[in-house]
């Protein structure tokens, strides 16, 4: 009599869980960190607001142009050595910040904290997944997504910690190290697999390799070359993405101190960290309640429309009301974390799957490179608007999250889902 035989447990929520440790390194140390170092620099070494300002943008924006070609570095080079790469790049990047004594040793940190810090991020974490997930990939994604803002909770008091306590070259130093022997494990156990080459199927499916891609229709043309700067779903999608993370990170940037004077310093942090909680609700809820049919864009949609009414409760709150305060925070960031995770599951829908990849990376592009100039402009308008106390910081933000649901809309094929 013969033992039946056992087949190995679906290796795809594996994967899972290591983007998720990858999300909360890479964001925590990438973009939440940067407040955190920004602050460290300035007072170490008595450069300028405009200068260590600067040197933020620069990250980000060498990030932007990185992540635009990661397709074809993974393409070229393999998935799990850009990975291994990135992370120390971002570790060499750390160690720039904390010992750079001129202004050119610090813009030549960003460099390298930029260009690693985004192999660890939003389009880093969609081609990881894609193999593994067509239909679950909501699912997928919001849970690893969700180690973006992990990051941020458990990073920003670590960093200001061990910096407080030990420095911050001896903090870049153990972090950079810690997270180089974290990714390059997670990159030779699970990144270096795919589902065909341990006869698995995408979501777990039994039988047919193709049985969990038949959920998701793929009938969409092919956009090669620069025919994709031409379609009409790129286009607003795109665009729609880069203003929702415009609105968003530029009134982040501002909000903890436009709220310390109602709330004091420790109930202000407190309300950030719901807020944060309120983006894990956000994304968890819509990714694992999100249908193959669902239309994707509607959903985007209503999620910037919720933000719009805690932006709306923010600005009654005329900054004195702890009620309308800690209301708005919990509306706004319920949205926080969809901004990030919708657009990439938009792509696979309106998409035709040999180009979602580029997609993502480059509609993650675009928005990162816009973003850098957020917080920026954002104080020039915070500046303007403090004297008359007209609350154009609130007003400016939600229009373009209007202009953002607009694009969205206008944007919307005529088969909204596959």
């Amino acid at each position: 009599m013969s033992l039946p035989i056992q087949k190995p447990e679906f290796h795809g929520w594996r994967v899972v869980g290591g983007a998720f440790v990858l999300a909360v390194l890479g964001w925590g140390l990438g973009f939440h960190g940067m407040p955190v170092y920004l602050h460290t620099v300035r007072e170490a070494r008595g450069f300028a607001l405009e200068l260590v300002s600067t040197a933020v943008t620069l990250h980000y924006l060498v990030g932007a142009m990185v992540v635009a070609n990661l397709p074809r570095l993974y393409a070229r080079f393999g998935l799990p050595r850009i990975t291994s790469l990135g992370v120390v790049l971002l570790a060499l990047g750390l160690l720039g910040w904390a010992y750079a004594r001129t202004p050119a040793e610090l813009l030549c940190a960003t460099l390298f904290s930029g260009s690693g810090w985004v192999t660890m991020s939003a389009a880093a974490v969609n081609a990881i997944l894609s193999p593994w997930f067509v239909r679950d990939r909501p699912k997928a994604l919001s849970t690893a997504y969700n180690g973006a803002s992990i990051g941020g909770l458990l990073f920003t008091p670590l960093l200001v910690a061990l910096i407080g306590a030990f420095g911050f070259p001896a903090t870049a130093a153990v972090i950079g190290a810690v997270a180089v022997i974290t990714v390059w494990g997670l990159s030779l156990t699970l990144f270096s697999l795919n589902p065909t080459a341990l006869g698995q199927s995408p979501d777990g499916a039994r039988g047919n390799p193709t049985e969990g891609r038949a959920q998701i229709r793929d009938d969409h043309a092919r956009l090669t070359g620069p025919a994709l700067w031409h379609d009409r779903k790129f286009i607003t999608l795109a665009s729609a993405m880069a203003l929702g993370l415009f609105a968003q990170i530029g009134l982040m940037a501002h909000l903890f101190s436009m709220i310390v004077p109602a709330l004091g310093p420790g109930w202000s942090g407190m309300v950030m960290s719901l807020g944060t909680g309120a983006a894990i609700v956000g994304r968890t809820a819509v990714g694992w309640f999100l249908t193959a049919k669902a239309d994707r864009r509607r959903i985007a949609m209503l999620s910037h429309v919720i933000q719009i009414l805690g932006i709306a409760l923010l600005a009654l709150s005329a900054q004195t009301a702890p009620t309308l305060i800690v209301a708005g925070v919990l509306l706004f960031g319920f949205g926080i974390g969809n901004a990030t995770s919708m657009p990439p599951l938009i792509a696979q829908a309106e998409f035709a799957r040999e180009d979602t990849q580029r997609v993502v990376a480059l509609i993650v592009a675009i928005g990162q490179g816009t973003y850098a100039f957020a917080p920026a402009l954002f104080g020039w308008l915070r500046a303007l608007s403090e004297a008359s106390r007209f609350p154009a910081v609130f007003l400016v933000s939600a229009l373009v999250m209007l202009l953002a649901i607009v694009l969205y809309q206008v944007g919307r094929p005529e088969r909204a889902v596959r």
